[in-house]
């Protein structure tokens, strides 16, 4: 009986969807995870198909990117029952190309989860078990979208991403939806993803992109002393994100200047949770122009918040 029992809780756990880490916004993004996910407002290069497909009409004639992000934590404690958390990892990447009306892209994320083993279980898990003891999930998501935007006037973008989501020989599609309203220097966003809330998957490996969204605003000034533009942004999240350690509501602020002409980009940000337990982090990147529109950037991103510490490089050219 009792060994019945653990098998029972263990196929339980191992059978519930990939809810520690469903999606975030700042999965994607090397400039934007720069500046703590502080990006809705700010978004006016390729990933803008990503946070805010309204920024596409704010930004160059065409963008082009490449980038790889890694986080793979252990996650210490338990959840609010008392439960250890599990350990995971994501990889994440991919590319898009952005002109001012139209966007395209392709995104692949990798999460894999692993659960801690029940003490009272029997030994490791054989062939046969497929990871059954150990509780390991994983899942792949290719997300091919296309972003297309319509100016209303002279101050308001709206725009869409329609996104196909292929994960385990299942395709399904959704969309993200933004706004942005721009003032002279001040930029107001909007953005609202995984619109109809698909979850793509099976069992162990399933997960679920809930709904999210997040307004944010920003303010750019030029020919400050030796800075050529700087850019301060604030986001905050109109709705909660729920993940094993409990109900996320993020807010983030960050900045962005350049300099020497526009070679050197330095950002910098903070972020916190609103809903129970802080977990403050600080993010930090730089862009480097390697050649005349040519850019190499990097982030890194520390705290407290264990699941959201990681790095990513990117390349990016515009013109």
């Amino acid at each position: 009986m009792t060994r019945a029992f653990v098998s029972l809780v263990s196929f339980v756990l191992v059978s519930a969807p990939l809810t520690a880490h469903a999606q975030w916004f700042e999965d994607i993004g090397v400039r934007a995870q720069g500046m703590a996910g502080a990006f809705v407002a700010v978004a006016d290069d390729a990933t803008a198909t990503w946070w805010n497909p309204a920024g596409l009409a704010t930004g160059a004639f065409f963008n082009g990117i490449v980038e790889y992000d890694s986080l793979q934590q252990p996650r210490k404690g338990g959840d609010p029952g008392g439960a250890p958390l599990p350990d995971w990892r994501l990889r994440a990447g991919g590319f898009a190309v952005a002109f001012p009306a139209l966007g395209l892209s392709y995104y692949r994320l990798n999460i894999s989860e692993i659960r801690p083993p029940d003490s009272t279980a029997a030994g490791p898990p054989g062939r046969q078990d497929q990871g059954v003891g150990l509780g390991v999930s994983s899942l792949e998501i290719n997300q091919f979208g296309a972003s297309f935007g319509q100016s209303l006037g002279d101050h308001l973008v709206i725009a869409s991403t329609l996104k196909l989501l292929r994960a385990q020989s299942e395709t399904h599609g959704d969309a993200d939806i933004g706004a942005m309203a721009v003032f002279g220097a001040a930029r107001i966003g909007l953005a609202i993803r995984n619109v109809t809330a698909p979850e793509v998957g099976r069992g162990a490996a399933a997960v679920v992109l809930a709904r999210q969204a997040r307004a944010g605003i920003s303010l750019t000034s030029v020919g400050i002393g030796r800075i050529d533009q700087v850019t301060v942004a604030l986001d905050a999240d109109l709705t909660r994100t729920r993940t094993e350690a409990g109900e996320e509501r993020q807010v983030s602020g960050g900045i962005e200047a350049w300099t020497l002409g526009r070679r050197l980009g330095l950002r910098g940000g903070l972020s916190a949770n609103t809903t129970g337990s802080a977990r403050p982090l600080v993010a930090g990147g730089a862009s480097v122009g390697v050649r005349s529109a040519v850019y190499v950037d990097g982030q890194v991103t520390v705290g407290t918040d264990e699941a959201r510490r990681g790095w990513g490089l990117g390349l990016r050219v515009t013109f």
